[in-house]
Order: structure tokens, then sequence, then C-alpha cells
């Protein structure tokens, strides 16, 4: 029987990595510089949270640059177990990036603004190992990249994952009320989520364990 995977993301803290940990999730997201997220933590934070997560659990470090060796440089710093690049980066830095780091997966974050992101899929597929469907609007100034808790067209990802043959984690707006819904619609490989089980900021117990449950009730 297939199982949604569950990714929790802007983890800042050892405490919060240990608490998604013990509820079962499957992958945590260390949060990067970014232009327009307030969730961001400093590379050294980012580092000693990934030295704390367990083996059977991923750790995805985002990256805001566009450099093949910027983000190598970033991902090995950390520790994280997986990158993942939020931007548009062009095939030669994806090159370089494999040939540096080549047993980090990558992961290739998409912004669902309408149509056109299906075809990305063609552009990213032979680089990546998974994608990251969110609603953020890249070309926005300053740019959204993800974080936005912001629901967008999943008649468009249900489409992105039945094309795609790499795994698809469905981002944005998610949380304990609609988590049933999105895999229904979507039928994502798994969720990234990071507003939708926290309260004034933090990561709250009660939300994350009623999401895993209806996660794997779904």
């Amino acid at each position: 029987m297939k199982r949604t995977r569950i990714k929790v993301c802007c983890i800042s803290t050892i405490a919060e990595a240990q608490l998604a940990v013990a509820h079962g999730v499957d992958a945590l997201g260390l949060l990067g510089a970014m232009p327009t997220s307030p969730r961001a933590i400093d590379i050294e934070v980012a580092r000693e949270i990934a030295k704390s997560v367990p083996p059977t659990v991923e750790s995805f470090f985002l990256s805001a640059a566009i450099s093949g060796n910027e983000i190598a440089s970033q991902v090995e710093y950390c520790g994280a177990t997986a990158v993942q690049v939020v931007r548009h980066i062009d095939a030669g830095e994806y090159r370089r990036l494999i040939k540096l780091l080549p047993g980090v997966r990558r992961v290739q974050v998409i912004h669902v603004e309408d149509h056109t992101a299906l075809d990305l899929i063609e552009v990213y597929e032979p680089y990546v190992h998974a994608f990251i469907l969110d609603g953020g609007r890249a070309d926005a100034a300053p740019a959204e990249l993800g974080g936005t808790g912001r629901v967008h067209d999943w008649r468009i990802s249900a489409e992105f994952v039945r094309r795609s043959s790499k795994p698809v984690f469905l981002a944005g707006g998610i949380d304990l009320h609609n988590v049933r819904e999105a895999i229904a619609t979507v039928a994502p490989f798994g969720l990234d989520l990071c507003s939708g089980v926290r309260r004034a900021n933090r990561l709250d117990p009660q939300l994350l364990n009623k999401f895993t449950e209806n996660v794997w009730r779904a």
C-alpha cells in the first residue's frame, strides 16, 4: 500500500527536529538565506541540526543560490543529505553540482503559477531526484521562493505528477484540514509543509500529531 511521505520544513532548532522525528516524519527542511522568509536560519545552526538527524530521516538544505559551486559549498558545510534548489538554475550549474556532490540528492522546486510549470519537467528531470511543487512566484520583486502558505492550482500539480518520472512533493498551504483532499487530488509522493503544523511560529505537537494521522488515514 502506497504511503505518502511527510517533510516538515523550516526546522529551526534541534528540539523541533526531534519533535518532528518523534512523530514519524520522513524528512526535515533546513531553510538557508531567503529573500522573503523570516524563518531562515544561519548555516551554523542548520549544520548542528543536520548532525542531530537520525540516518532514517532525510535532511534537506534549502538554497537560493544559482551557482553550482555555491550550492555545493553550502550543502557540504551543512552536512544535509539533500539539497532543495528554490530558484531556476542553468543545466550547466546542475552538472557542476552533480560533479562536486554526486552523493547528495537534488530536489528542484517548481513554483506553480500556471500551466507553464509543466514545461519544466523535461528541463530538470535529467538532473534531479525529485520535485517540490509550491505556490511561490520566482519572478516577483522580491522573489517569493516558497513558504507563502498559499495553495496553488492542484489540477496543474496533478498533471505534473502524472507526467513526471521522478517523485513529486506537494507544498503550499497544506494543513490538517485539506491534506486528504490534497492527496486525493494530486496523488503526490510526499507532502511538504511549514505553517500548517505551527502555532505562534513554533512547531506544535498537537497539530503535527493530527496532521500525520490524517495523512496515514488518507
